[in-house]
């Protein structure tokens, strides 16, 4: 049985990409090695506890020994990097956990990966390393990095990393940059699940400068199928970009998560009467906030033939009803 080491499979994507993996390959067995920061949740994973393919260890990928050790104990054939510092805002106020997981403990898996000859490492980027762009350009995978955030230029740094090692010492690495993602279990300080729990709340909904930044969602399970795609098919030192192509403004997905959220309500439900357009509050513009978001991911689909397998609306809805049902 072949092994799998996925970094970060306690938080959102990763956990997702661990249940999706497990059940798309019977003959996988999977680690998990988390360090179980706020964003980490293990009881995203609380149904494969007991499975006999998955293994958890709470470790941090910046711990060289930590980490060799798992290593030389299942010896992996793959690995699979979620694990990173990713809030933009969290970035801004401190860099510094940034820098540390998201290039040291790349740089640590790098090294541990090439020691014990693995056949394949997948570097799980961002469409933010590119920085901003306009709707005239999309963004290939040959386009220059220009981030605009210390998140972003963490991002691109490790990206860096795994290409020098693909081109210096051989390392089977490939790279893949996709954009904003959403679905069920998500933090709450993610744009979507915020203003889903602001709705329910009845509180202000934050939105920085005119909310007509541009971003392009993805349903996390197609994020998924994409990697799993390069995983199984990608070609060393290549990079590949990951869009399901929605693209829309800040503003304009917000009321329609008000409206969705409104809908869903019962009528006599009181949170429902609080559910209008004075729930929304400007705010001062973030810090080098990009204004827009354009990736093209036609090298995925033409290359390596995939598909996203969900539509947005449906999905979308889907999501937010997760969210009222389960909120706390």
């Amino acid at each position: 049985m072949q092994v799998a080491f996925i970094t970060g499979g306690a938080g959102f994507i990763g956990s997702n990409f661990i249940r999706f993996i497990l059940n798309k390959n019977k003959e996988l067995f999977i680690v998990n090695i988390d360090k179980l920061t706020y964003a980490g949740n293990l009881k995203n994973l609380e149904s494969l506890k007991d499975h006999k393919s998955y293994r958890f260890f709470k470790e941090d990928i910046c711990n060289s020994s930590g980490v060799q050790e798992l290593f030389e104990k299942y010896k992996p054939d793959y690995v699979v990097n979620f694990a990173a510092e990713s809030h933009v805002d969290r970035s801004i106020q401190d860099s510094k956990a940034f820098v540390e997981t998201n290039i040291l403990g790349t740089q640590v898996l790098l090294q541990a990966a090439l020691q014990h000859g693995i056949k394949k490492f997948v570097q799980v980027s961002t469409d933010e390393v590119y920085g901003a762009g306009d709707s005239t350009a999309e963004f290939t995978e040959n386009s220059p990095l220009m981030p605009g955030n210390p998140y972003a230029a963490s991002k691109a740094a490790a990206d860096m990393l795994v290409l020098a090692y693909c081109h210096t010492y051989g390392l089977p690495g490939v790279i893949t940059r996709c954009t904003n993602n959403f679905g069920p279990h998500q933090h709450k300080e993610k744009l979507i699940p915020l203003v889903i729990d602001k709705c329910l709340r009845g509180e202000k909904i934050p939105v920085y400068g005119d909310g007509l930044q541009i971003r392009d969602w993805m349903y996390v399970e197609d994020h998924c199928s994409a990697v799993l795609k390069v995983l199984e098919k990608g070609q060393t030192g290549e990079i590949y970009n990951i869009s399901a192509d929605n693209k829309m403004e800040n503003i304009t997905l917000i009321k329609e998560i008000m409206k969705q959220v409104s809908v869903l309500l019962p009528n006599d439900d009181e949170r429902k009467l609080h559910i209008n357009d004075s729930l929304i509050n400007y705010i001062e513009d973030r810090k080098g906030h990009d204004r827009g978001y354009y990736i093209n991911a036609d090298k995925l689909v033409e290359q390596l033939e995939w598909q996203p397998a969900h539509r947005f609306e449906e999905a979308f809805k889907h999501t937010i009803k997760w969210f009222v049902e389960n909120c706390d």
